[in-house]
């Protein structure tokens, strides 16, 4: 099934409910897709609930900000949480059912279990957000028991986090199937995110330096080049001369290990994470080269 004519969503609060309901239409012979977010809703998501719409019989989004995943210096607070614009964006999917708990139904008082992440998650976004994949893997193996569909939808855009999410169901025997979805941008090229509402108009026109440097490297790469660290090197030039001087990582890394190369061979993943201002952005691409003779 897929997009429609405008229906209002069927609204869910309880773990007990949206779990009764799932296994009950997967029970009748229905499948069930399930797109995990946060909410603030953009087209990279409706990308992700129009696919689970389009392979599933009913897709269930789930709409809350996980506290475990932010760090203490970061926007847990500030995240936008704009449930009736979301809501109002998935009327036009159906059936579409919306798991939209409290924290303390997630995490009830005295709630202490955390899943250890896998290896993968490790380097870059490991290293720069300590904890961070703890409270994401915890979270998901959490909604993927609450709401155990036979399919979950994962944007391209958190690289790292779909390889870690993958990884985490086949190492902990979950039967939900993993798919990651493309990346969907701005025209100007801007990957969608619920983050770049925080960017003033300078700082969105800084942010383009992101993409543009991944497609500079993208077009280096394809050229024949090559030279991994050169290729970062010039990311970075490339995002510091608009300005964006907070670099996490720009790295050609094995799009498996998420290892950084020195030297591209194969498939490679390209992968970002800078701040602009006071908002931290990340991008990838991932890159098919050619082997040279």
């Amino acid at each position: 099934m897929s997009s429609s004519a405008d229906m209002t969503p069927e609204l869910i609060h309880s773990v007990k409910e949206i779990r009764a309901k799932v296994r009950a239409a997967q029970k009748s012979g229905l499948t069930v897709g399930f797109v995990p977010t946060m909410g603030a809703l953009h087209e990279g998501h409706l990308s992700l609930v129009g696919r689970a719409a389009a392979e599933c019989d009913i897709a269930v989004v789930s709409i809350f900000v996980n506290p475990t995943q932010f760090g203490p210096q970061e926007d847990f607070a500030k995240y936008p949480r704009t449930l009736d614009a979301d809501m109002e964006l998935l009327s036009h999917y159906h059936p579409v059912w919306v798991f939209c708990p409290e924290v303390d139904e997630i995490y009830p008082p005295g709630s202490s279990t955390v899943v250890t992440p896998p290896n993968i998650a490790l380097p870059l976004e490991g290293e720069h957000r300590p904890g961070h994949f703890a409270g994401v893997t915890t979270i998901v193996l959490k909604l993927l028991n609450i709401v155990p569909a036979d399919i979950a939808y994962f944007g391209q855009k958190d690289y790292q986090q779909a390889a870690v999410i993958r990884q985490m169901v086949i190492d902990l025997d979950v039967a939900t199937r993993i798919i990651v979805c493309p990346i969907v941008r701005e025209e100007d090229g801007l990957a969608m995110s619920s983050r770049n509402r925080y960017l003033s108009p300078e700082e969105r026109t800084a942010a383009l330096a992101i993409s543009r440097a991944l497609r500079i490297a993208t077009e280096r790469l394809e050229a024949g080049d090559r030279d991994a660290t050169s290729i970062a090197a010039g990311m970075r030039a490339e995002m510091q001369a608009a300005g964006i001087r907070e670099i996490d990582y720009a790295v050609v890394a094995n799009p498996q290990t998420l290892e950084t190369l020195q030297t591209a061979t194969d498939t490679v993943v390209i992968l970002i994470a800078a701040r602009v201002g006071q908002t931290r952005l990340i991008d990838n691409c991932v890159v098919s080269l050619t082997p040279t003779p």
